[in-house]
């Protein structure tokens, strides 16, 4: 994760409201705590539509949104060659998913990819300790 990168990441979780040492995060980290920012997101999405709050619910589909995109968009397809490019495709069915969510107010696509994002972040914190910072 590039410097541009990171801060474009650190800005996105700051706007998601979300507490803690961000500031002193690793890219490692931010990534980690995005990951849980959407499924906060969606997780609240969910009660909104519930209580039938439909404003605060496009909020909070809008923010797992741009926090998704922000995930895309920290992917070096380069370097991360397949990986990153099934990542990417990932991010872009589960944007396409929670666009679809919000029109319809649709709970059973929010699971779906409160689900996909939770097999991601998963496997993110499954990642080895020695292989969490990049290499220089």
């Amino acid at each position: 994760m590039n410097y541009s990168t990171r801060s474009n990441a650190l800005n996105q979780y700051r706007q998601v409201n979300v507490h803690g040492s961000v500031p002193e995060a690793s890219p490692y980290q931010l990534v980690q705590l995005l990951f849980q920012g959407g499924l906060d997101r969606l997780a609240t999405a969910k009660a909104c539509i519930a209580e039938n709050d439909i404003a605060a619910k496009a909020r909070n589909i809008t923010k797992a949104l741009n926090i998704i995109g922000e995930l895309r968009g920290s992917l070096d397809l380069e370097v991360g060659g397949e990986l990153a490019a099934n990542l990417d495709s990932l991010y872009e069915y589960m944007g396409r998913r929670l666009v679809e969510a919000n029109l319809h107010s649709d709970v059973a696509i929010l699971n779906e990819v409160s689900s996909l994002l939770g097999e991601i972040k998963s496997a993110w914190e499954a990642i080895p300790a020695d292989q969490r910072e990049p290499r220089r």
